[in-house]
């Protein structure tokens, strides 16, 4: 069975519901309903009978392509969410770098070359893939009561005698630890190691995980974050919720300002940007014909409307016409 998270009317956290006891309360007008990213929530209208909660735990499993999470008590399994994992920022900022060396060869304005620097910090497609997994929990912290976080704990390859190939070289486990640091402020944070602790457990609970990595099924990924959270507040030896809810996190070209390739008489024709008509891109308004959509790009007169079940355009919609939600 799925549960319904429940804020109180300050937005603070309680246990979950059922579905049957959530639609009492908004026909009643005890709670109003609304999603928080895609999460069907109740907030109560009411001050609460009880405020006492039990502890929550968040299941990470990492991966190159996909990632699974989980929300579980010891009772019940509330939450089970599959991501696409944020791969493409290495390629983004490579076309990037290389677009700035051309424009230097033009006579198109430009900064000036840097003078060359210690590389310090997190490489950019390490930080957004770790930042990633603190923007989810974080969401997960608005509408659950967190009392634990567990994460399989990956390793980065390491060589025994060479210097400069350890650990504190590797930008896995830069990002890895200054993501940890992050979460600690959420609940404390469990490292758990991906033989001796996942998969053990995983076999001695019988749960068997599936080889096709790349597909929506709770034994893709879900089954280790479900292990993940039951290694730290227990409970049924076997998943009662294998629904999963497949997630993509939107791509939007926020610093990109026109396409690279030149159209008429050398024009490149505006690409990009963080606003479409006066409406912020990513945003979800409701269009007159197709209902719930998202805000894309936008051509000279009129925004683009994607449907909220696809990333596809579906339909140029002027910004009268849309309504945010």
């Amino acid at each position: 069975m799925q549960y319904v998270p429940v804020v109180d009317f300050e937005q603070r956290p309680l246990m979950p519901t059922t579905p049957a006891r959530a639609e009492r309360w908004i026909k009643s007008g005890k709670a109003t309903p609304f999603f928080r990213k895609g999460i069907f929530c109740v907030r109560l209208n009411v001050e609460p009978s009880n405020r006492h909660t039990q502890p929550v735990a968040v299941g990470i499993d990492p991966g190159s392509k996909r990632e699974g999470y989980t929300v579980k008590s010891k009772a019940h399994t509330y939450l089970n969410q599959q991501f696409h994992a944020v791969d493409w920022v290495k390629e983004a900022e490579e076309t990037s770098t290389n677009a700035r060396r051309a424009r230097r060869n033009r006579k198109t304005p430009c900064r000036q070359p840097r003078k060359n620097r210690k590389r310090g910090g997190i490489p950019p497609s390490t930080k957004a893939r770790w930042q990633f997994k603190i923007r989810v929990v974080k969401v997960f912290d608005t509408i659950f009561p967190i009392s634990d976080i567990g994460i399989e704990n990956v390793k980065a390859l390491t060589k025994k005698g060479c210097r400069k190939w350890n650990k504190s070289f590797s930008p896995l486990e830069v990002g890895k630890k200054w993501c940890y640091s992050e979460l600690e402020i959420i609940a404390p944070v469990t490292q758990f190691d991906g033989y001796t602790e996942t998969y053990l457990t995983r076999q001695k609970l019988g749960l068997k995980k599936s080889k096709v990595k790349l597909s929506n099924v709770f034994y893709a990924h879900c089954v280790d974050s479900w292990v993940l959270a039951y290694l730290l507040v227990g409970g049924d030896i076997s998943p009662k919720n294998m629904v999963v809810m497949e997630c993509k996190p939107i791509r939007i070209y926020r610093r990109q300002l026109h396409v690279f390739n030149p159209g008429k008489n050398g024009y490149r024709r505006p690409y990009g940007g963080s606003m479409s008509q006066g409406l912020k891109r990513g945003g979800i308004v409701k269009h007159p014909k197709y209902g719930k959509c998202y805000v894309g790009g936008e051509n000279s007169k009129k925004s683009r409307c994607l449907p909220a079940q696809s990333w596809y355009r579906k339909t140029p919609v002027s910004k009268r016409k849309a309504h945010r939600l």
